[in-house]
């Protein structure tokens, strides 16, 4: 996508999002709940709107739907959402499912295309539910058939089957969540920077398609979140995966950056936030880090920039590689850690040879706190690999 599409593109992406948020005015016919989820939404800087509600109390839609984020003038208007098989459940309710209109938004010859998004057993507690999760709704899948985004009449992005599954958190258990694509499909030929541009089909991928998948876990009660699977495969490219295991992040912490957030945005434009921004850093120094890793594994990506890179010198992709070996121990060695510098550069070595995978991870002995990594990075950012536990290995399952 251009660069002058970027700001709109965020916009509609957030717009996908908000398409879940109107689902909590389904209990309208109920003034003391529907009131209850309106106010609970404008905390966390989301106003919701509906025009009429038909139907029953088992079986309604929602006439006009729109919400609007606190950082924008304009609500969004969103169509109709139908809810089916509503039910009163320990005083609160249960909906078998949910699902919006098919949505249509157009702006600077950018148009965004959904099909209905559906939810499936939702519940929504009662009024004063304790227990983990007791303010919030919870629901056990959801899925998104397709999703266009076009410039002018062409596709620029498109993605087709999207699943979404969680197990609540029950017995002292964590909530388990998973989501995967069954296709994503971009047509790289819309970029029109010339540097990009000329990479891109000097590459091969004016066309891409791939997949994504992610699963984890989190826990509630003390914000345990583990973040174990997150990949992103570009067909004949590669696959980029990434996992995260962070402790703290709990309810509170989520409704203290909610409320920051909140108050950020309602500032008028080109006003002081830096005391916001410290306060949000202060809520951060509350996580702990318990793990994290970045991985790619290759499927060609590597031999073809190689052999490009090599091109633009009048060399082969062999002697490029070989370069990379010799200038990677010379970085490495501003760190003064030579254990990890003989690691990089062995793993460097050994993929650059035969391109498999290579893995950077960080597991450190025991939890360290948000606090403690951020006096680091700006006391002695070169101890950081240390505190961290940083290792880099190539080639390896």
């Amino acid at each position: 996508m251009t660069i002058r599409h970027s700001t709109l593109i965020k916009r509609l992406a957030f717009s996908t999002f908000l398409l879940t948020l109107p689902l909590n005015a389904a209990f309208a016919q109920d003034t003391a709940v529907a009131d209850r989820l309106k106010a609970a939404l404008a905390a966390q800087g989301v106003d919701l709107s509906w025009t009429g509600v038909t139907g029953d109390t088992s079986s309604m839609v929602l006439q006009g739907v729109a919400v609007k984020p606190a950082a924008e003038k304009e609500a969004l208007k969103i169509g109709d959402v139908k809810l089916e098989g509503v039910t009163e459940a320990n005083g609160g309710y249960q909906i078998a499912t949910v699902s919006t209109s098919p949505f249509e938004h157009s702006e600077d010859g950018v148009t965004l295309n959904l099909s209905p998004f559906v939810i499936h057993d939702m519940t929504v507690p009662a009024e004063g539910a304790t227990g983990p999760l007791g303010s919030l709704m919870m629901y056990k899948s959801a899925e998104l058939d397709n999703m266009t985004v076009k410039v002018a009449d062409k596709t620029a992005f498109s993605m087709d089957g999207l699943a979404i599954a969680i197990t609540p958190p029950a017995d002292g258990k964590a909530m388990a969540f998973s989501g995967t694509t069954e296709k994503f499909a971009a047509d790289l030929t819309l970029v029109e920077d010339p540097k990009s541009k000329e990479v891109i089909n000097a590459l091969g991928y004016q066309n891409i398609t791939g997949n994504l998948e992610m699963e984890g876990t989190w826990q509630p009660a003390d914000g345990r979140m583990d973040l174990s699977k997150y990949e992103i495969s570009v067909d004949n490219a590669g696959t980029l995966g990434m996992t995260f295991d962070l402790g703290g992040y709990t309810l509170d912490i989520i409704k203290s950056m909610q409320e920051m957030q909140k108050k950020m945005a309602a500032q008028p434009e080109g006003a002081d936030n830096s005391a916001q921004g410290m306060a949000m850093l202060g809520l951060l120094q509350q996580l702990s880090f318990n793990s994290a890793s970045i991985r790619f594994d290759d499927d060609s990506l590597t031999k073809k920039v190689l052999d490009y890179a090599g091109k633009q010198q009048g060399m082969s992709g062999k002697d490029i590689a070989n370069q990379a070996k010799a200038i990677v121990p010379f970085g490495m060695a501003q760190l003064n850690n030579p254990e990890l510098t003989a690691q990089v550069s062995a793993a460097v070595n050994k993929f650059l040879d035969d391109p498999q995978s290579i893995e950077v991870s960080a597991e450190p002995p025991a939890a360290v706190p948000f606090a403690l990594i951020m006096a680091g990075a700006m006391s002695n950012p070169l101890d950081l690999p240390k505190t961290l536990g940083v290792t880099v290995t190539a080639n390896e399952d």
